[in-house]
C-alpha cells in the first residue's frame, strides 16, 4: 500500500498570521494540503469580505494547493451548553464554516462535542441529547454541498474515546464520519490500534501530534507518548487514505518557539512510520 498522505495545519499561526498568510507561509514549507482553523482574527467566516473569501479561493486554484479539512476549535462554543443561546452561536459558525468549506472545495469540516471541566457538569444525557440535536442540524444544513461533519474524539469533551465517537456518530447520522486524533487517544491510554480498527471506514481525516501523560499537548513528534508507527499500520490494515493533519501546536508569536522546526521534525519520523516523505522546500 502506498505511504499515507500528510497536511499541514495552521494552529500555530492563530494569532501571528491570517489564515491566508499562514497558508502561504506553509506553502513556503512545502505543503499543499491544509487544515485551516476556524478562529479570529485568523480566519472568521461571519467577518470575511467578498474580497478576502475569493483571494484564498484563487489563490488556492493558482497554485494547486487545496484545504482539505477545516477544524473549529472549543475554546469560545459549546454545542452542548445548558445555555440555548450558546448553542445556538455555536451551530451558527458551524454553519458559516460548512459554507465557507463548500466554497473553497474543502471536504470536511471537524465538529467536537463541549468540554466539561466544572465541579459540577450537566447531565451526560442533557449533554447528549443537545450534541446530537445540534450535529443533526449540521447534517441537514450541509447536504448537497459537497462538505461532510466529521466528529472528533477530544479528552476534555463528555465524549472522549474512540467508541463513544462511533455511537454518537451512529445517533446522528449512519454515514457521518470521524477525525481520529492519535494523541487524543493515547493520552487517555485507549488502544489506538483497536480504536483505528474499530472505526474503520468511518475515519475521513486523522490528526497526529505528541503529549505526555503529566501534561496535555499537541507537541512536535518524538517528544512524548505517541507511537505513529503502529498507528500507521493499523490505518494501512483498514485502508484508509484520507489526509493526516500534522497538528503541532506552537504558539508561533512567542519568544523562542519553532513552528517549522517542529513540523520538520515531526514530519521526518512521519515518514520512518507509513507516511510520505517531507516536502521539498
Amino acid at each position: 500500500m502506498s505511504d499515507l498522505r500528510v497536511a499541514a495545519s495552521t494552529f500555530p499561526f492563530l494569532y501571528s498570521h491570517s489564515g491566508l498568510d499562514a497558508l502561504k507561509h506553509l506553502a513556503s514549507q512545502g505543503y499543499s494540503s491544509f487544515e485551516l482553523m476556524i478562529f479570529p482574527p485568523h480566519c472568521w467566516p461571519a467577518t470575511m469580505t467578498l474580497a478576502e473569501r475569493r483571494a484564498m479561493r484563487d489563490w488556492l486554484s493558482d497554485n494547486g494547493h487545496r484545504v482539505t479539512s477545516f477544524c473549529y476549535p472549543l475554546l469560545d462554543n459549546n454545542p452542548n451548553s445548558v445555555c440555548p443561546i450558546m448553542r445556538r452561536y455555536t451551530l451558527d459558525r458551524y454553519k458559516e464554516a460548512i459554507a465557507f468549506s463548500a466554497e473553497l472545495g474543502c471536504p470536511y469540516v471537524v465538529a467536537i462535542p463541549g468540554p466539561v471541566n466544572s465541579l459540577i457538569n450537566p447531565p451526560t444525557p442533557w449533554m447528549r441529547e443537545w450534541f446530537v440535536e445540534g450535529m443533526k442540524e449540521l447534517v441537514a444544513f450541509a447536504k448537497g454541498s459537497g462538505v461532510e461533519l466529521i466528529l472528533e474524539n477530544v479528552p476534555f469533551t463528555f465524549l472522549p474515546t474512540a467508541e463513544d465517537m462511533l455511537d454518537v456518530a451512529n445517533e446522528i447520522d449512519p454515514s457521518i464520519g470521524i477525525n481520529f486524533d492519535v494523541c487524543n487517544s493515547a493520552y487517555i491510554k485507549e488502544d489506538v490500534q483497536g480504536a483505528i480498527r474499530m472505526l474503520g471506514s468511518r475515519i475521513k481525516n486523522v490528526h497526529i501530534s505528541d503529549t505526555t501523560f503529566a501534561d496535555f499537548k499537541h507537541d512536535r513528534l518524538g517528544t512524548g507518548i505517541v507511537e505513529p508507527a503502529p498507528a500507521a499500520a493499523a490505518l494501512k490494515e483498514i485502508g484508509y487514505d484520507g489526509m493526516t493533519v500534522l497538528e503541532i501546536i506552537t504558539d508561533a508569536t512567542q519568544p523562542g518557539v519553532d513552528p517549522d522546526g517542529d513540523l520538520a521534525a515531526s514530519h521526518a519520523i512521519l515518514a520512518t512510520s507509513g507516511w510520505e516523505q517531507p516536502p521539498r522546500r
